[in-house]
């Protein structure tokens, strides 16, 4: 059977190494081709101008600054995308409520079971 994300190419945008490095064994784990990582906005923002991404896991907060102009920047190439949070009581924004959220710390499983959803839309 193929893994989930064979050959595909993974932007996470995260500033918690750890879990940086939790997610990246994790999608390694997955099958996924590369994954690509920023630690803030500006970075993100720079991957996404010039790379091509087949998805992407966002953390809501980066260093205390909200993510939407890396959410957006991914919109507008209609790169799929998840949330992931450490926050339970975060407001999604308009436009994006119908976006998958992982709160932290989130499975293997219940990674697996956001993606295979996220892809299959």
């Amino acid at each position: 059977m193929d893994k989930l994300l064979s050959g595909r190419r993974f932007l996470v945008v995260e500033d918690e190494i750890l879990v940086l490095m939790m997610i990246e064994d994790m999608l390694g784990d997955l099958g996924c081709q590369s994954v690509t990582s920023a630690a803030t906005i500006e970075k993100a923002i720079a991957l996404i101008e010039v790379q091509t991404f087949d998805a992407a896991m966002l953390d809501m907060n980066l260093d205390g600054d909200d993510s939407n102009t890396v959410a957006d920047a991914l919109a507008e190439r209609g790169v799929p995308f998840i949330y992931s949070t450490g926050n339970s009581g975060r407001d999604m924004r308009d436009g994006f409520s119908n976006r998958a959220i992982l709160r932290k710390p989130f499975s293997f499983d219940e990674l697996t079971t956001t993606l295979e959803r996220l892809l299959s839309s």
